[in-house]
This record gives structure tokens, C-alpha cells and sequence, in this order.
């Protein structure tokens, strides 16, 4: 903590600094969504090069004025929370003073830009993310405050904890860890009691674009289990983009990369070629929007998918077909034709990538 204080006692003193010397004082933040500035290294994910080009929040210029007061103000919130050791989630900070921030999303940006500007990770600045995510399947383990979390011995949701680096004694006898798009696709596999059939694993959902938490857990799944991650999503842009994201990370957290991405990911489906072979009816399947084109293409550039010739394959199929597939499509073959016939086989005969 006294790093934290530091860090945010620096920028205070550069700013006085400035005003010392009558000169209007700036904050300088590295450009995060830049893809300039992000490197793909196959062991880590995209990860934010250490000369980035930076942008200045100026506190004498119209545009950026109102920005570098948020900033000190939400540093100045931190640093207090630091200090008592007491902690707040975004949403916490947003509604402490809704009309000065004007939206979530405005407190969500510029946490994220204090804390790859004092190069310390969010939890440390005694931020807490909203979590979304769900996990069940085989495994137990403590949380920070000691409660035991047992979610091996039934069919319950547990939700993914505030605090995962605090969370202990992990253990389990999963095979694997199954990674899910939806959580309605989740549901249905809990119902199924698929965790316990094929064989004893994990599963975990984000519920869409995973948050921090989520992701943060599948890290620590990885590192204290070094089991298979398999990930089962919709067979459509926004779904390979979820996937990547949990595999190499996003552009905007590339400089938290080494705590977020596991680069082991396999993609298990939905394929774009299972499609085919299931001989799906084109009638089930949904034509692409301009958006999901764009979105494609925009994967399709993307320095890692280079290095993954069967991904690159499978986005060529799904390309040319221009239709998409949501996982529930699988009904159209039988009801629990995913749980009782595709995973498991998937599972027996390597059918990943």
C-alpha cells in the first residue's frame, strides 16, 4: 500500500510542480487502445510494449479539462481507500457522485487509465470490479474472509468471488475446464449434469465479454491446476472474440496481460466445420449483419490468428458462408444432443483446436 501512496503522492507532486513553475499541468496515459502500441508474444497474449506512444490530459485545454479533473479526483478517492484500507467497486465511485461523472463508463475508462499510468494492477488501488461470472463443476476452495466455498457437491451457480487473488486452498479433481459463452448454454449443462458425466470439471461463464474477475480466475485455474481449458462458444464473430479475449487477452488490459490471459485455451466449439459435418439446416443458421463482417475481418487481422493456421481456417469457413450459429442450434439435431452426444465425443477424440 505504501507503493499505492507513493505512485499517486508522484503525480500529485508533478502537478504542484507545474503550478510552481506557472505552467498548466498534464497528465500523460499510455494510448491503451492503440494496436500500435500492443505486441503479441505467443507465451504471454497482446501485451502493451514498454515504449508506447502516451497521450496528455491537459488541464488547460477545453476537450481534455473536465477529464483531468475526474482523474485527480478519482486518485484523490483512491489514495483515501489506500489509506483506510477500506475498498469500493466502480459502481460504488460512479454513484458517489453521479451528475460529476455522467456515466459508468467515464469511471470504468479512467480507472483503468490510473492504473496503467501508475503501472499498478486495479485490485491493489483497492478498486473491486463488478463480478458477472459463474462457476460450478468440481472444485472447493476459501475465501479471503474464510468462508469455504463447496461447489463440488451439487448443481448449484456460485458466483465468481469479488476477491480472487485472496481466495485459497484451491482443490479439485476436475479433468478439464470448460469455459462457456452463455449463461443459458451453462444452465443447461448444469441441468444436464454434465459436470459429473463425461468426467469430473470445472465450468465457468462470463456471461458474454467476461469481466475482470472471471478472467482472473480462469488464470488461477490454470496456474494451480495446469489442466485443459476448453472453450465453448457461439459459432459467430462476437463469440471468437469472447475466446480471444480469455486466450490473448484485449487491447485495452494488455498492460495486465501477465495476470489475464492463458494462452493454453483450446477452442472446442461451436466450429464453423461442425456445422457442415453435422449437416446443420441452413434455415437454422442466421445471415451475417455488416457489423459481424466488419467484426470478422478485424479478427482476421489480428497478429495471433497468424500463428494459428486451424482458427484461421475455420474463420475462412465462416467467411464465405456468411451465416452464423448460436450453440442452441444443436437442438435442432436433438434436445441434449450438446451434453449427451458433441461434448463428450469433442472430448474423447480431440475434437479441438
Amino acid at each position: 500500500s505504501s507503493e499505492v501512496l507513493e505512485a499517486i503522492e508522484n503525480v500529485i507532486q508533478g502537478v504542484l510542480q507545474s503550478l510552481a513553475q506557472k505552467k498548466a499541468p498534464v497528465l500523460t496515459v499510455a494510448n491503451r487502445t492503440d494496436w500500435r502500441n500492443i505486441e503479441f508474444k505467443d507465451s504471454v497474449g497482446l501485451q502493451m510494449i514498454p515504449a508506447c506512444t502516451t497521450k496528455q490530459i491537459r488541464s488547460d485545454c477545453p476537450q481534455s479539462a473536465r477529464r483531468f479533473a475526474l482523474m485527480l479526483k478519482i486518485l484523490s478517492m483512491i489514495y483515501k481507500m489506500v489509506q483506510s484500507n477500506t475498498y469500493a467497486t466502480k459502481r460504488d465511485i460512479y454513484y458517489s457522485d453521479t451528475q460529476l461523472f455522467g456515466s459508468q463508463s467515464v469511471v470504468d475508462q479512467i480507472i483503468n487509465d490510473i492504473s496503467c499510468m501508475l503501472k499498478i494492477p486495479r485490485r491493489s488501488l483497492h478498486v473491486l470490479s463488478t463480478t458477472k461470472g459463474f462457476v460450478a463443476g468440481n472444485l472447493s476452495y476459501t475465501e479471503e474472509d474464510g468462508t469455504k466455498v463447496n461447489c463440488t457437491s451439487s448443481a448449484t451457480v456460485f458466483t465468481v468471488p469479488s476477491n480472487v487473488q485472496g481466495i485459497k486452498n484451491l482443490t479439485s479433481h476436475a479433468k478439464f475446464i470448460l469455459i462457456v459463452e452463455k449463461d443459458a448454454t451453462f444452465q443447461r449443462l448444469l441441468d444436464d449434469n454434465f459436470f459429473n458425466k463425461v468426467s469430473p470439471c470445472i465450468m465457468i461463464t462470463g456471461r458474454g465479454i467476461p469481466d475482470l474477475n472471471t478472467r482472473l480466475l480462469v488464470r488461477k485455474l490454470w496456474d494451480s491446476f495446469q489442466i485443459p481449458i476448453f472453450t465453448l462458444m457461439d459459432a459467430d464473430p462476437h463469440g471468437v472474440e469472447i475466446m480471444c479475449v480469455y486466450k490473448y487477452g484485449s487491447a485495452s488490459m494488455s498492460f495486465e496481460a501477465h495476470h489475464l490471459t492463458v494462452p493454453s485455451v483450446k477452442w472446442l466449439g461451436l466450429l464453423p466445420s461442425d456445422l457442415q459435418r453435422l449437416n446443420i439446416c441452413k434455415d437454422a443458421l442466421i445471415p451475417f449483419t455488416k457489423q459481424d463482417e466488419n467484426k470478422l475481418a478485424s479478427i482476421q487481422k489480428r497478429p495471433y490468428i497468424a500463428c494459428q493456421p486451424l482458427w484461421k481456417k475455420e474463420l475462412e469457413i465462416m467467411a464465405a458462408s456468411k451465416l452464423k450459429a448460436e450453440i442452441q442450434v444443436l437442438t435442432s439435431v436433438s434436445s441434449d444432443y450438446l451434453s449427451r452426444v458433441y461434448l463428450p465425443n469433442k472430448l474423447q477424440f480431440g475434437g479441438w483446436l
